[in-house]
């Protein structure tokens, strides 16, 4: 078995001559292409052709599970809480993206009934959080930023400038000097190379 390599949908592979279409794979004027992205693999038997075929990178997705730690950005707040889109598993991109819930009394572990979500994250926020179950019908995962280590990583001010966090629920713009309310994240070290 040879090492996979990428291929993407429509890809002309090889002739019909050299191998025989395998799953992922269709025929067509004596070529074989690729009929979705994923990997190549070529498998032979002693004296047969070998067998093309393409497997579907996600196949070997990484999904977010209860319990991990994961990289999400806000895409909405209303007063109940944040929609977001989950980027990374740990420090894993994901091929696809899939839709996250921060629910008010999931955002801080303490005074949960004082929790106000615009105080919290505001839209295009980076948020480092946990996922706490995996959520309802519309596929959202329920996630939490009740730990110190969860919350906010990156936030821009309202001047399009990256600000810097100066407390546990403060940031600050450093050309405008303009303080906004977050839930800060206390960076953990593993999670400052992405």
């Amino acid at each position: 078995r040879q090492p996979l390599s990428p291929c993407v949908a429509g890809e002309r592979l090889c002739s019909t001559e050299e191998a025989t279409a395998g799953s992922g794979t269709y025929t067509r004027h004596g070529f074989i292409f690729s009929s979705l992205a994923g990997c190549l693999e070529r498998k032979s038997d002693d004296n047969e052709l070998p067998v093309v075929s393409v497997v579907r990178d996600s196949e070997s997705q990484l999904l977010p599970n209860v319990g991990a730690v994961v990289t999400c950005k806000v895409c909405s707040i209303n007063s109940r809480f944040a929609k977001v889109h989950i980027l990374y598993v740990g420090s894993t991109p994901l091929k696809s993206t899939f839709r996250g819930t921060i629910r008010r009394e999931d955002i801080r572990a303490t005074e949960k009934d004082k929790v106000e979500v615009y105080k919290s994250f505001r839209p295009s926020d980076i948020v480092l959080a946990k996922v706490i179950s995996l959520g309802d019908a519309q596929s959202n995962y329920l996630l939490s930023t009740a730990e110190n280590e969860l919350g906010v990583v990156v936030a821009r001010s309202e001047a399009g400038v990256q600000m810097v966090p100066i407390s546990w629920c403060e940031m600050q713009c450093p050309r405008t000097h303009t303080k906004e309310f977050r839930k800060v994240a206390r960076v953990q070290p593993q999670f400052l190379q992405t």
